[in-house]
């Protein structure tokens, strides 16, 4: 199954109380964002299964959901599964915002060199996310911090980045 047109909203991370009621782990910038949610995608052995939701209550980063006809002993077997929403679910961002999978394939632009290369990936796996930039048999990491970045420019799929003196040069001379 292709998850290419979802993105990762979380986790059902346990039971709550005898009713079939789940607590889910929201891993988003702005759960409260999700308090009107309507059906969810649910992982199970490789394929997403959709569920709709009767009712949700959001409290921080977690959520104690209740899914249209789960009893408390399909609800049990939920515990521990990945929870997915189609890419068009998500609110549209405005200015120097963007979601990771949305600026993949953007050409990177520096406020000293000009065109550094082509956005390949955004490695987020520590604590702070990186743009994995490749120029012609080069690559070139740059934090995604806000401060670097100056400009994402949708229409033109572009984004302008001012990166510290040195770090790009240290890449192209390698």
């Amino acid at each position: 199954m292709s998850y290419s047109n979802y993105f990762a909203l979380g986790r059902i991370s346990k039971t709550f109380g005898y009713k079939g009621e789940l607590t889910f782990f929201l891993d988003v910038d702005a759960p409260e964002n999700y308090a009107k949610l309507q059906s969810v995608f649910v992982e199970i052995k490789g394929n997403l299964v959709p569920y709709f939701i009767e009712k949700i209550s959001i409290r921080g980063q977690q959520a104690t959901v209740t899914l249209q006809d789960v009893s408390t002993e399909q609800a049990l077997a939920l515990v521990g599964s990945d929870l997915y929403l189609p890419l068009s679910s998500l609110p549209k961002l405005k200015g120097n915002q963007f979601y990771f999978h949305e600026v993949t394939g953007f050409n990177m632009r520096d406020t000293k060199h000009g065109d550094i290369g082509v956005l390949e990936h955004i490695i987020d796996n520590g604590p702070q996310a990186i743009f994995q930039i490749k120029k012609d048999d080069k690559e070139i990491l740059i934090p995604v911090i806000d401060q670097f970045i100056i400009e994402v420019n949708r229409p033109e799929r572009f984004i302008l980045v001012d990166a510290p003196e040195g770090l790009i040069e240290f890449y192209l001379e390698l």
